[in-house]
């Protein structure tokens, strides 16, 4: 099921690793489509509709469509802007006519059925028992099933929905096909939805005939296999954001912890030792300081993969063997942790904005304008925190540039108007320079605090300083590889070298020579 649903890959991967989609480098998968969008979008004369049964040109190609709702008025609109001939069966022809294009034919089901060899069922599971009278008028035509169980449904029927198709009609060729595919993307174009159609079928014959139809509307056929595979399919549009869940949870944990943290620091140890209240904080301030404390973490987390799968492959003195499951699942979601790192920097940039809006913040100012004039002091300026506030916003103004730029290079649009090696650069370069960025940033900001006793606050260090000892130590990594005798041996391993190992080429058979064997 995995070869081929994402085609998250690169063009070639420049070390050739055994498992391209988790190359230990640090870049973030993109999706590569094949072909060109040229399909035209919809135009507005075939959406209008006159409500007349029409007649449609007898020179195209006749595809018929069993069903009325939604999605078959958008598969009709992509027919027929795609040159098919389209004919329409429906219970109630007269009241559902003026819904479909005018250059689809819609008529009673009887007569949909009659002439086309494809017929497309849009209806639901539920209503496939009411189609058994057309079971003669079907018999050796090509059934394509569009429907979608609900979550409840595949887990009631053993059977998918095809699977039920196939068994209700033995004498027709049943395909899965198009259920992927959303009623927009139909309507409007590939170029605005998903390309990608997921067929699968027992006959080749009736898949390769869906399959150009697929590629005439606009989109990429993908073959799955047999229909057996068809629950599996089935399964695809019920998944909500799959591989989204992991780095969420992990962003998640992250934020609870680092607020849970912040909030015994600069609420509750206020509270109990000053009799300070100052949950007034809670909403912003210990947000704010928890935002950014996720977001290099998470940052972090991007480039720590890399590192651990350079420091594996160094000591097995191969790249062909697999990474463990973890540290594969790990490579696999950089690029979702990356643009949630993105996301929670935004946020801290959008909050530190809010600050000076705060009636806390004003009261604050008044009172210290107050001690100001009471202390007899017309200037109150010092020069290091001038300097290191200024250097402190500049940095973390570059590192969320930075960060927009990896973002934006993520979309597979932008990704894939660029070749590998600029590719490799913004997300690799540019990426760990921004982590140095956010070191800069966050060591500004402590500055000379991880010295100072007072800001030990139940004993317990500032946060920074826990944020800190991942990204040092990744940073501190990438520097030992650049060393020579590492740099020059990791690159020889991602080239195919192996320590004590040797690569056997056999001659063809009948050559002079026997086998030899090459060192590499």
């Amino acid at each position: 099921m995995e070869r081929g649903l994402l085609q998250l890959t690169k063009d070639t991967c420049k070390c050739r690793c055994a498992q391209p989609s988790s190359c230990p480098d640090p870049f973030i998968a993109r999706t590569v489509m094949s072909g060109e969008m040229d399909k035209p979008l919809i135009s507005r004369r075939l959406v209008d509709s006159d409500g007349s049964l029409a007649e449609v040109p007898k020179e195209a190609p006749k595809v018929g469509i069993l069903g009325s709702g939604d999605f078959a008025r958008s598969l009709a609109t992509r027919l027929v802007g795609s040159g098919f001939s389209v004919v329409v069966g429906s219970r109630n022809p007269k009241r559902t006519a003026g819904l479909f294009p005018s250059l689809a034919q819609v008529t009673f089901q009887e007569e949909a059925v009659s002439s086309p060899e494809v017929i497309f069922v849009a209806v639901f599971r539920e209503h496939y028992s009411s189609l058994c009278s057309l079971a003669d008028q079907l018999a050796g035509k090509i059934l394509v099933d569009v429907s979608n169980p609900t979550e409840k449904e595949r887990l009631q029927h053993r059977q998918s929905n095809a699977e039920y198709l196939a068994s209700l009609f033995p004498a027709c060729t049943v395909v899965k096909a198009f259920n992927v595919i959303s009623a927009w993307a139909l309507q409007a174009g590939p170029r605005d939805g998903n390309r990608q159609v997921l067929i699968c079928g027992d006959q080749l014959e009736a898949k390769h005939t869906v399959s150009e139809m697929a590629r005439a509307m606009g989109f990429t056929p993908l073959d799955m296999g047999s229909l057996a595979s068809a629950r599996e399919v089935e399964a695809i549009p019920l998944r909500l954001l799959p591989s989204w869940k992991v780095p969420t949870l992990l962003a998640l944990g992250l934020f609870v912890c680092f607020y849970a943290y912040n909030f015994i620091r600069d609420v509750l140890q206020p509270y109990i030792r000053k009799d300070e209240n100052k949950f007034y904080k809670m909403p912003l301030s210990v947000v704010n300081t928890t935002l950014p404390c996720v977001a290099y973490v998470l940052l972090s987390l991007v480039y720590l993969p890399g590192v651990l799968a350079a420091a594996l492959q160094l000591r097995r003195g191969t790249k062909y063997q697999r990474f463990p499951d973890w540290l594969d699942h790990w490579l696999q979601h950089r690029k979702q942790i990356g643009l949630l790192s993105f996301f929670f920097a935004m946020l801290h940039a959008l909050y530190s904005f809010c600050l000076p809006l705060r009636r806390s913040h004003r009261y604050d100012l008044v009172n210290l304008a107050v001690k100001q004039v009471l202390a007899n002091k017309s200037r109150l300026w010092v020069e290091e925190e001038v300097w290191r506030m200024e250097i402190y916003l500049s940095l973390g103004v570059l590192a969320l540039g930075m960060l927009s730029l990896l973002a934006v290079t993520s979309i597979p649009s932008i990704a894939n108007s660029l070749n590998w090696k600029e590719f490799s650069f913004v997300q690799s370069t540019l990426g760990f320079v921004a982590l140095m960025l956010s070191t800069m940033h966050t060591l500004t900001y402590g500055w000379t605090r991880a010295f100072e006793e007072n800001h030990y606050k139940f004993y317990l260090p500032p946060t920074f300083t826990l944020t800190l000892l991942l990204p040092c130590v990744i940073i501190l990594a990438k520097g030992l590889f650049l060393l020579p005798c590492l740099s020059h041996r990791l690159t020889k391993i991602r080239r195919g070298w192996e320590r004590d190992g040797a690569v056997k080429f056999m001659l063809p058979a009948g050559h002079t020579q026997g086998e030899k064997t090459s060192h590499v």
